[in-house]
This record gives structure tokens, C-alpha cells and sequence, in this order.
């Protein structure tokens, strides 16, 4: 168990996503405050990351378990929650991190394609939040990542904004929902994140034109990101709820 006088000790995380990239960074950093983390994932191409990630959060003295499956089923959902549930005996924070770009024009994309993209980002993102409403302790939080595309217009991207776009309608609804309990919901919106889920989509000269846009002249990295992922955890955010957050310096502002 973490020490008694971490910040988030005793409390339990469910992170989907987590085997890499940012999701590793939040179980990582949950774990360094004191939060048992579940590790979600999803496939063996991912099942040694998971492993790993699941080993960071050891050495910072808190609990794991890993669950591999896809979101998409609700099955696997309701599993994932009740796996979790089994082996801390609560949820106290999930964050909503599984995701998939797929950058095309928009008359190239396919039928296939579409459900994939609101599959994992607006299908399995609504129900793990739905699954987290009923199993979340009083004073929870919910974190769903969005993407700083909500407010922009970026070649390619149609088919994963409009699946992103659905978190920010599910956010507000969610958060009046269970606002009495003292539960928060929000969506945190990165930015372009130098990453290998970024990357992955992007050619050089979309990276360039995505490296001026910002102020300081950079991408974000992901640990621009953490310290509000930190902070939206902790008890001192009660007061941020059924909120968009932007964090990509100065990319957009809206």
C-alpha cells in the first residue's frame, strides 16, 4: 500500500488505455499519489506494455490488476468494472483514455471505419462512463480525454472529431447526473502530443505545421498534460465540473 500521507491513498483508479503512451503516464502518476490503478488493455500486441505500466505502479508501492478486453462490448465494460471492484473493493477515479485516429478524407472513409473510430470513441467511452456512474464512490472523479480538435478545423480528422465531439455532450449530462453525489466529470483536450499515438497519423509536414501552431513554438508532451490529470483527481478540483479543458500552449484557444 502507498503511505497513509499520499494525496489520493486508499483511493482506486480505472484507467482504460493504459498500457502506453498517456495512460501509462496517468497510472503512473495516480500510483505516485498514492492510487491503486486497474490497467486496462486491450489485445497481446499491447500485453507486455500493460505489464509494464503495471510494474511501474508497483514501485511506487500501490496495487494492480490488469484487464485486457474491448471496450466496445459491454460486457467487457461491466468486467472491467467488476474486476476492479473485486480486487480493491471500489472505484474512486476513471479516466477515460482508449482511443483511435483514424486521419483520411472525408470522402475516403468507409462504413467499416466509421463504426471503428465511434466504436472506441464515443461507444465504449459512454458506457465505461455509464459503468462508472454506478460503481463510483461518493466525491469520485471522471476524466474523459477529448482532443483539442473539438474547437478546431484540421484536415483528415472528421470522422475522429465527430466521435470525440459526443464527449463533451456525455461530460455535461454525466455531470448533472451525478453532481449531487459529489462526483466531477470532465473532459480534458490535449493538443498535438509528441507521442507515438500521435505520430502515428501524422506525416512531417503536418508535424511542422502542428509544431508552429503553438506559442512556444513546440508539441505538447505528455507530461504538459499529467499535472492536470493530477490535479482533476484530487479533492481540490470539486469545483471544476462538466468542463472542456484545452491544454496544447496556445494551439487554440477557445
Amino acid at each position: 500500500m502507498a503511505t497513509t500521507n499520499a494525496p489520493l491513498s486508499g483511493k482506486v483508479a480505472v484507467i482504460t488505455g493504459s498500457a502506453r503512451n498517456m495512460g501509462r503516464a496517468f497510472a503512473v502518476a495516480l500510483a505516485r499519489l498514492g492510487a491503486d490503478i486497474s490497467v486496462h488493455h486491450h489485445g497481446t500486441a499491447s500485453k507486455s506494455d500493460a505489464e509494464e505500466t503495471a510494474r511501474l505502479v508497483r514501485e511506487h508501492g500501490t496495487r494492480t490488476i490488469i484487464v485486457d478486453g474491448d471496450l466496445t462490448d459491454t460486457k467487457v465494460v461491466k468486467h472491467l468494472f467488476e474486476a476492479t471492484l473485486g480486487a480493491f473493493g471500489r472505484v474512486d477515479i476513471v479516466i477515460n483514455n482508449a482511443g483511435l485516429v483514424i486521419k483520411k478524407p472525408f470522402t475516403d472513409i468507409s462504413e467499416a471505419e466509421f463504426d471503428r473510430s465511434f466504436g472506441i470513441n464515443a461507444k465504449a467511452a459512454f458506457f465505461v462512463m455509464q459503468e462508472a456512474a454506478r460503481c463510483i464512490a461518493d466525491n469520485g472523479r471522471i476524466i474523459n480525454m477529448g482532443t483539442t480538435i473539438l474547437g478546431a478545423t484540421i484536415p483528415f480528422y472528421s470522422v475522429y472529431a465527430g466521435a470525440k465531439a459526443a464527449l463533451e455532450d456525455f461530460t455535461r449530462a454525466l455531470a448533472r447526473d451525478i453532481g449531487g453525489r459529489g462526483v466531477t466529470v470532465n473532459v480534458v483536450a490535449p493538443g498535438p502530443i509528441n507521442d507515438p499515438f500521435y505520430h502515428g497519423a501524422e506525416t512531417p509536414e503536418s508535424v511542422a505545421r502542428a509544431t508552429t501552431a503553438s506559442v512556444v513554438g513546440r508539441l505538447g508532451h505528455i507530461e504538459d498534460i499529467v499535472p492536470v490529470i493530477e490535479f482533476l483527481a484530487l479533492p481540490q478540483s470539486q469545483w471544476i465540473t462538466a468542463q472542456t479543458l484545452f491544454i496544447n500552449g496556445g494551439y487554440l484557444a477557445r
